[in-house]
């Protein structure tokens, strides 16, 4: 049972049962003590409030309409319209006591951190005229109670993980004016398509073609297949690229090979099947493309390891187990359907047999993964790069897994960090079948090999304080500068993972100071006390046992970089090794 700091659990859930089952509260003190429950609930789901933005909401303040982010209406009683929490790195969930706020115009949580799915409860906002969640990192489907918002005119769910079809309840939505539903895994048909599903005489009449006073819409970068309705002609091509739509829709130019139908209605009826049932069971067997792109440690400070994952397969994790298990036709005879011709126009398409000349008939192997295969290379210009190819094989290759390929060509192609693997370009043949992406090599190895497997002399208190530095400075880039941001569920030493005993040892030096030279490589001649003060206090924050006070990367960035000085000048004031590290490091 929630509780709120100041209230009883019981008055929750009081208040909870009251907002389900009983009319609107009508009297002054009954909408103050159901906005403060609904509010509280809120603030209690939230794990992590980095800029304390919910500082101020006091269980014990009976008036909720001074708080950060709260407005209130002014006649005739107080209601709570507005809730307005933007960019303000929330972490935590929604909560369905939100609901009890039976005023409420206004949701807006955009650019936040919130997991989970939207519960279904909020339909009951009768009032509510915007709901904003967009760039979270939300997931599941979305809500058909979603429908029941008969005064709504904006809804904007860009830039999250939600998953399944669009609901046709939101074709209910008659003041709808402005949809974003962009960026997500959604999938199936637009509905109001003219699908094998729908009536030709229907299918601008029912659906999201109900929406007279739509009139900013935005579909693109899903999974959507089928046909763009006729009644959507108005809005632009970009409202609609990155998705598997016929090859005869008119705002698409067919692209051969790089979208596959599922080739049968039974594979479709299988899919549904196999696809509920998988997400009834999270344990089945699924597919996941692991992709170690790494930045070691380098001239200046082009160190940062990144554990890039392909999210890819995680929006195709329900897809595998959507196809039957009998055999798979061949790419090349399965029908192409179309996707957007601009979606990788600004990414430079490689050719297998130039790779495989630079990579000496593939046999250059520098990594080994569970689904790809890393390869060392050298172009003819003398540039050394990384091949990374996928292992599927043609015959298990789905219409999914080469959408998701292409999406994810895309994502990586709109990072752009000193700090970040630098995509160069990819390969999509399919004689002989392959589909490989392209980075700049880095020639020194991985922290791991530097730290491990060679003198640990090598790797100077300043190159060290770069490579930390670095690192956070590409995290932070990836996590809250990049829009839509991506993350990195995996992080070790090659790609910089902190032994089991650290935690201790971090908190015993904290405790005793005079020990904490003890944590410095013996290899090291110096190093600058101040710097592992900030490093320790750093990594104390990052190992706190409540998750609510551990700071975002944001904030653990600045420390870094605002208290650790890696200009030659403070260098130079440490050591008389200094101007030959200097050189070595420039």
């Amino acid at each position: 049972m929630l509780r709120i700091s100041g209230f009883p659990s019981l008055l929750l859930a009081f208040a909870w049962g009251f907002a389900v089952f009983l009319p609107s509260p009508s009297t002054s003190d009954e909408v103050k003590i159901f906005a403060v429950a609904a509010l509280g609930a809120f603030k209690n789901a939230i794990s992590d409030d980095p800029f304390s933005r919910l500082s101020d909401w006091n269980p014990n303040d009976e008036n909720p309409c001074k708080w950060t982010g709260v407005r209130c209406s002014s006649y005739p009683q107080s209601y709570v319209i507005f809730i307005v929490l933007s960019n303000s790195s929330l972490k935590g969930f929604l909560t369905p006591q939100l609901a009890m706020l039976h005023w409420l115009q206004e949701l807006v949580l955009d650019n936040n951190l919130l997991i989970g799915s939207i519960p279904y409860q909020l339909s009951m906002l009768e009032n509510l005229l915007v709901l904003d969640l967009s760039v979270n990192q939300l997931s599941g489907p979305i809500p058909p109670e979603l429908g029941n918002l008969t005064s709504i005119t904006k809804i904007d769910l860009h830039s999250n993980r939600f998953t399944g079809a669009i609901p046709l309840e939101l074709g209910q939505l008659a003041n709808l004016v402005d949809l974003r539903l962009d960026w997500n895994r959604l999938d199936g048909v637009i509905p109001g398509s003219n699908d094998s599903n729908m009536l030709a005489s229907q299918s601008n009449t029912s659906g999201l073609c109900q929406l007279t006073h739509l009139r900013v819409a935005n579909f693109s970068y899903n999974y959507f297949v089928g046909q763009i309705p006729s009644c959507m002609n108005y809005l632009p091509r970009s409202s609609f690229q990155g998705n598997c739509f016929s090859s005869d829709s008119s705002m698409f130019q067919s692209c051969d090979g790089e979208c596959i139908l599922r080739n049968s209605s039974d594979s479709n009826e299988a899919s549904t099947s196999n696809y509920s049932e998988g997400r009834r069971h999270k344990k089945f067997s699924q597919p996941i493309w692991l992709l170690i792109l790494e930045i070691s440690t380098g001239a200046l400070v082009l160190v940062f390891l990144i554990t890039c994952i392909f999210t890819a397969c995680n929006r195709c994790k329900r897809k595998r187990s959507i196809f039957s298990r009998r055999k798979i036709p061949r790419l090349k005879d399965r029908p192409a359907v179309s996707i957007d011709i601009n979606l990788l126009k600004h990414v430079l398409k490689m050719n297998y047999q130039d790779l495989e000349a630079a990579c000496e008939d593939f046999s250059n192997i520098t990594g080994s993964y569970l689904h790809s295969v890393v390869y060392k290379g050298t172009l003819r210009n003398g540039l050394e790069i990384a091949v990374i190819s996928l292992s599927i094989t043609e015959d298990r290759w789905t219409s999914s897994h080469e959408h998701a390929f292409v999406n994810e060509v895309a994502d990586l192609s709109r990072i752009n960090h000193e700090n970040a693997a630098k995509l160069l370009g990819y390969c999509q043949e399919n004689t002989p079948f392959a589909r490989m992406v392209v980075f700049e090599y880095a020639s020194n190895g991985t922290l791991y090999e530097h730290i491990n497997c060679s003198d640990g002399g090598q790797l100077s208190w300043l190159r060290r304080m770069k490579i930390a530095i670095g690192i956070s400075s590409g995290l932070r880039y990836l996590h809250t500068e990049l829009q839509p941001p991506l993350t990195i569920s995996e992080l070790s030493s090659d790609s910089v993972y902190l032994t089991e005993d650290f935690s201790p040892k971090a908190k015993e030096y904290l405790d005793h100071p005079e020990e904490r030279e003890k944590l410095i490589d013996p290899e090291l001649k110096y190093f600058k006390p101040e710097d592992l003060s900030i490093i320790c206090n750093v990594v104390s924050l990052c190992l706190e046992s409540e998750p609510s006070k551990r700071p975002s990367m944001q904030i653990l960035s600045a420390m870094l970089e605002d208290g650790i000085d890696i200009t030659a000048a403070a260098v130079l004031k440490e050591s008389s090794l200094a101007w030959a590290e200097l050189l070595i490091a420039s």
